[in-house]
């Protein structure tokens, strides 16, 4: 291939991983790609793929640890109706970030553009509520931040659905119906530039049965407040939902991966 064709080959290729991620198109021949940066399995590195873990932080039901484990290929988080968080009007089992190391986890800061990809299986038992039932978070690590996205079960209508929203707006990204996909497999790809004011991006992916059932974006977004942006699994939910929808449940993930837009 000549000189000129690869250089013009580069740079179309370039714009499409920038469009993918609500990206300008490159203007230069280096061609952006998705660079594998977590790889972690649930039979391998058990909880020591993530930051941290937040498993029952409150003490509030010692009977029900460990709440979060590995079992075989999955990771398990189980949410019992004795568990209290902390704040005792919400329960919590989640984990944090993204460890790539004993000592060592990859930081998403301002400007990056990251993407997650993994499987996950609700069971009809971990049901949509009037408030809210969080089953992933990006947010700015400490204590007392408010989530910047938020992956969410929530009854609109009575129906039960599946959303993401950028949190602080309350911009929904997308929304799709949650029973079809009670008691299979889920694949979710999310995509995020981590972009201050305007300046970020988010795509979020749904396919179920090799069928793409959500695939929604927002641009031009606030995605970032201080610091850096990390994500959370597991599930956090209000115990204010006003459905009857509550009850002993559990959340599994399996082939988590990270990448980097570079």
């Amino acid at each position: 291939m000549s000189t000129s064709r690869r250089t013009l080959l580069g740079a179309a290729l370039a714009g499409a991983a920038g469009a993918a991620a609500g990206l300008p198109a490159a203007t230069t021949a280096h061609a952006a790609s998705w660079q594998q940066k977590w790889a972690p399995t649930a039979s391998g590195d058990g909880l020591g793929a993530f930051e941290t873990v937040e498993d029952d932080r409150a003490d509030s039901h010692p009977g029900g640890q460990p709440h979060i484990y590995a079992t075989g290929n999955n990771w398990r988080f189980n949410m019992h109706m004795a568990d209290r968080d902390t704040s005792t009007d919400r329960q919590r089992q989640e984990v944090t970030g993204l460890r790539t190391s004993g000592s060592s986890y990859l930081r998403w800061t301002e400007g990056q553009t990251w993407r997650v990809t993994y499987s996950m299986y609700i069971p009809s038992s971990l049901k949509a509520t009037t408030s809210f039932t969080h089953i992933m978070q990006m947010k700015q690590p400490g204590t007392g931040t408010s989530p910047i996205v938020v992956q969410s079960l929530r009854r609109v209508n009575g129906a039960q659905t599946i959303e993401l929203k950028l949190f602080d707006s309350d911009t929904l990204v997308g929304r799709t119906s949650l029973d079809p996909l009670h008691d299979r497999w889920t694949d979710v790809d999310f995509q995020i530039k981590v972009g201050n004011g305007s300046a970020g991006s988010v795509r979020w992916i749904l396919k179920s049965g090799g069928a793409t059932v959500v695939d929604a974006s927002k641009t031009g977004v606030d995605t970032f407040l201080a610091d850096r942006v990390r994500p959370k699994w597991g599930i956090y939910r209000s115990l204010g939902d006003t459905s009857g929808s509550l009850q002993d449940t559990y959340l599994l993930l399996t082939n988590l991966r990270g990448y980097q837009l570079v």
